[in-house]
């Protein structure tokens, strides 16, 4: 009887250093653009200094950014004035004090401040916070 030799087959590899390499490759770019893409929540704003801040931590907060050019947002949502009260009473919650934190531009003029928080304290918001940056 005669025999045929069969030729051997060659095993198939995954070379996996280079697959982590392309894989490394990808994650950091990634990375890299959305820091750059994906914008910051809400108006850029240049927080006066404080010696003596204070660091909260409320549990039911709510922020309004005072921008230049008469801007006004709610967490990043923009909208006037006059809607900034019913926004407040819907997020409030009975059972929490809210806490609202003003996060006022340097250049922002005080008396528009001081009528922001004038409509929040008469419309029965007590705790309201001015945020700085630490000196």
């Amino acid at each position: 009887m005669r025999s045929w030799e069969e030729p051997k087959k060659k095993r198939l590899h995954i070379e996996i250093i280079p697959m982590i390499d392309v894989m490394m490759f990808l994650l950091v770019f990634f990375v890299l653009i959305s820091l750059n893409v994906i914008p910051a929540l809400g108006i850029k704003t240049q927080l006066p200094g404080a010696a003596h801040a204070q660091q909260l931590k409320p549990q039911n907060k709510a922020v309004i950014t005072l921008g230049l050019d008469d801007r006004l947002q709610l967490d990043g949502k923009d909208l006037d004035q006059t809607e900034l009260v019913v926004q407040l009473k819907a997020m409030e919650n009975p059972e929490q004090k809210m806490v609202i934190i003003l996060n006022s531009d340097e250049g922002v003029e005080v008396a528009r401040l001081v009528s922001v928080m004038d409509v929040l304290k008469s419309s029965g918001f007590s705790s309201v916070s001015i945020a700085t940056r630490k000196l």
